[in-house]
């Protein structure tokens, strides 16, 4: 791989990233976010797990924050519309619980939630799919795809045509079918390896191209800052609630900067 010579990348921590960059694999969600915010890859991707090849995508967003002002927010991996306006929340799950049930609900709700107006009919809500592709057979049925429908049990478990659908679909399964060479793909760390070859390019440009791996390199020091940050604020607001005052001494074991510390507990009772 080419040496990427990004001004705001040390040199010990290139090397490092590289490293992970070339290890990194569609299951990561880091990975698979920035492949798939590519309109051809997400087309693809929908219409191999819908098993559809009329799938058009014409809006696709990666890490879109869904927005609750009275509760937990969530961020999705991938945020893709079609050209029927339905919407599509992909997720990349390699812990089973990551991918429960629950959650599965509440991403669906939220989304439902951020779809109508003020004023808007309720028969206005478009369709939506919310996918799991998980690294277990979460559900434990041996399926290489789990399509979970509201049905009514009173009428032969028709279907409640609500318009909201879950889906998993089972990493596990890597056979010679269309999702199999799919899930193969996911869990390759060799773009030269993927069956699929606008996966195959896209991953490629950002494991072997210059500019690609330059954007990689950003994005995982960038995320690996974050999580830093996050949990620099953790133990800093563990130190407060077990009676430290000192801010001098919390941004000293935080590494937080005094500033930043002052404004994280300003206002609260000494």
């Amino acid at each position: 791989m080419d040496e990427i010579k990004t001004s705001d990348i040390s040199a010990e921590n290139r090397a490092e990233i590289l490293n992970i960059i070339e290890n990194f694999r569609l299951m990561d969600d880091t990975f698979m976010s920035k492949v798939f915010e590519d309109k051809a890859c997400a087309e693809l991707l929908l219409r191999v797990i819908l098993n559809r090849d009329d799938l058009t995508v014409v809006r696709v967003v990666s890490q879109f924050e869904l927005k609750n002002l009275q509760g937990r927010s969530a961020r999705l991996d991938i945020y893709a519309v079609d050209e029927h306006g339905k919407q599509y929340d992909v997720e990349v799950q390699r812990s089973d619980d990551g991918a429960a049930p629950r959650r599965a609900r509440y991403n669906s709700s939220l989304l439902d939630a951020n779809l109508l107006n003020p004023g808007d009919k309720f028969d206005e809500l478009p369709e939506s799919y919310i996918i799991f592709i998980t690294e277990h057979d979460v559900l434990k049925g041996g399926k290489p795809l789990y399509t979970v429908n509201r049905t009514i049990s009173e009428l032969d478990h028709a279907i409640f045509t609500d318009g909201s659908h879950i889906i998993y679909v089972n990493g596990e399964i890597r056979n010679g079918t269309a999702l199999g060479e799919l899930m193969q793909d996911f869990f390759c760390k060799d773009p030269r390896e993927m069956h699929y070859k606008v996966l195959s390019d896209r991953a490629g440009y950002f494991k072997k191209d210059k500019e690609g791996v330059d954007t990689m390199c950003k994005l995982v020091e960038d995320y690996g800052n974050k999580k830093t940050y996050e949990q620099a604020v953790r133990f800093a607001t563990k130190l407060w609630n077990k009676g430290e005052r000192d801010l001098q001494q919390i941004a000293d074991l935080t590494d937080l900067p005094l500033d930043e510390v002052k404004k994280l507990f300003e206002g609260k009772t000494a």
